[in-house]
C-alpha cells in the first residue's frame, strides 16, 4: 500500500481514443493515499478500533497479498502519482493521465482496498462498507461526475449487506451496482448470499464480482508459486462461481437478476457453457430446481468485462467467441491503473462495424447500468 517506485515516470504514456468514441469502463481502481482517507467517514469508535486493531482479513498473511505480486501495487511504472500516494489515489492525475485523453464517458469504479468482505469481525465490516461507499461517493463521484461507484458489500453479514445497499440506493444514483470479491466465504450460490441477490434485483442494480479476494482456500491447484499463476486462475474462479450460482438456482429464483463477471476475460464461457449443458443433461434430475441449460442463464444473466482481452493468434476467432457470447454481454474495460491495462485505442485487434464498437465501448453498459 504504501510502497512507490522513487523512478517511476510520470505523464500520459497512453495512446487515448483517437477516433474519439466515447467509452464506459467497466472496471477502474481509486484507492485511499492510506487508511487515514477513510477516518471522516467512520464513527469515533470505529476509527478507534481501527487505530487499535487495525483490518483483520481472512488470510494466512497478516501484510501481504496471498500471492506474488508483479510490481508494487499491481501498476502501471507510470501511474504514481506525482503528489504522493499509490496509483488510482490521485482524482487530478487520473483525470490527466487516463479520463480525458481516453474519452471516458463514465469510469465505473471497484474499490479493491480495503475490502469489507475480508474482514473477520462483521460489525466492523459493515463500518469499513459504509466508509468505502461514502468515501467514493464524496471524494470521486461528487468531485467528477463521470466517476460512478461500486457499492462495496460485507456480504457475509447479509442483513448489513441489505441495509447498506438500501442506503446507498437512496443517497444517489452514482451507486450503479453492488459488488463483491471472487473468493469469499462459501460458494456464491449458497442461500446464505440469497436475501443480498433478492434486494439487488428489486432494486434494479447489478452485482459485479471482481476477481480477487481470499477465503482461506487456494486455487484448486493448491498454493501458487508465482504471481503467473495467479494471474491466470482468475478466470477459473469466475468458473467456479457461474457453476455454483447456476447449479444452487439462484437465476431460477432471481431471473431478473444481472451479474457481471470483471476482470477474468471473456474468451473461456463457450467452452464452460458447453460443458455444464452436457452435464446438465445426464444429470439434471440431481437439481430438479434447474429449469434450463446453463448456457441459457450465462446468455440471460451474465455480463462481462473484456479486460484482460484474450487476443487469439488469428485475430477473427476473436469474433466467433463473441458472436457465440452474445455483442450485447460484453462491455469494454481498462483495468486502470493496473499494469495489464487495456488501452481503448489499442485493446481490439479485430475488425468491428461501427455499430459493434458502440455496443462494446458504451451502449452495452450504459444499459446494464442504466446511465443517461
Amino acid at each position: 500500500m504504501n510502497v512507490q517506485l522513487k523512478d517511476a515516470p510520470t505523464g500520459t504514456q497512453v495512446r487515448g481514443n483517437p477516433g474519439k468514441l466515447k467509452v464506459i469502463d467497466g472496471d477502474v481502481h481509486p484507492i485511499p493515499r492510506s487508511l487515514d482517507d477513510l477516518r471522516p467517514f467512520l464513527s469515533k469508535e470505529w476509527g478507534e478500533h481501527l487505530t487499535n486493531y487495525g483490518l483483520r482479513y481472512r488470510l494466512p498473511y497478516a501484510t501481504a497479498p496471498a500471492y506474488p505480486k508483479a510490481t508494487p501495487a499491481l501498476a502501471r511504472r507510470d501511474a504514481w502519482p506525482p503528489e504522493g500516494g499509490p496509483p488510482g489515489s490521485s482524482l487530478r492525475f487520473m483525470q490527466e493521465q487516463f479520463l480525458d485523453p481516453c474519452n471516458i464517458e463514465y469510469g465505473i469504479m471497484h474499490c479493491l482496498y480495503p475490502i469489507p468482505m475480508m474482514e473477520r469481525n462483521l460489525s466492523f465490516a459493515n463500518a469499513l462498507s459504509s466508509a468505502v461507499n461514502d468515501w467514493q461517493y464524496h471524494e470521486w463521484s461528487q468531485k467528477d461526475r463521470r466517476m460512478k461507484a461500486t457499492i462495496s458489500l460485507s456480504g457475509e453479514d447479509a442483513a448489513g449487506a441489505i441495509k447498506e445497499i438500501e442506503r446507498c440506493a437512496k443517497v444517489s444514483r452514482d451507486f450503479v451496482q453492488a459488488s463483491m470479491p471472487g473468493r469469499i466465504t462459501e460458494p456464491h450460490g449458497r442461500q446464505r448470499y440469497w436475501p443480498i441477490y433478492e434486494v439487488l434485483e428489486r432494486l434494479g442494480l447489478p452485482l459485479a464480482i471482481h476477481v480477487g479476494g481470499e477465503g482461506g482456500v487456494p486455487g484448486g491447484a493448491g498454493w501458487p508459486s508465482y504471481y503467473q499463476e495467479t494471474h491466470h486462475n482468475t478466470s477459473f474462479m469466475n468458473r467456479e462461481l457461474i457453476t455454483s450460482m447456476i447449479f444452487e438456482g439462484v437465476f431460477d429464483r432471481f431471473p431478473d437478476l444481472k451479474l457481471v463477471l470483471v476482470e477474468s476475460g471473456f474468451a473461456w464461457i463457450p467452452a464452460l457453457s458447453w460443458r455444464l449443458d452436457r452435464q446438465w443433461l445426464r444429470m439434471r434430475d440431481e437439481v430438479p430446481h434447474v429449469k434450463h441449460p446453463p448456457s441459457h442463464y450465462i446468455r440471460k444473466n451474465i455480463y462481462l468485462t473484456t479486460q484482460p482481452m484474450d487476443e487469439p493468434e488469428r485475430p477473427d476467432d476473436l469474433r466467433d467467441i463473441i458472436e457465440w457470447i452474445g455483442w450485447d454481454r460484453l462491455m469494454m474495460a481498462t483495468d486502470y491503473p493496473h499494469w495489464d491495462f487495456d488501452d481503448p485505442g489499442l485493446a481490439f485487434k479485430v475488425r468491428l462495424t461501427e455499430a459493434e464498437k458502440r455496443q462494446l465501448f458504451s451502449e452495452n453498459a450504459r444499459a446494464v447500468y442504466r446511465l443517461d
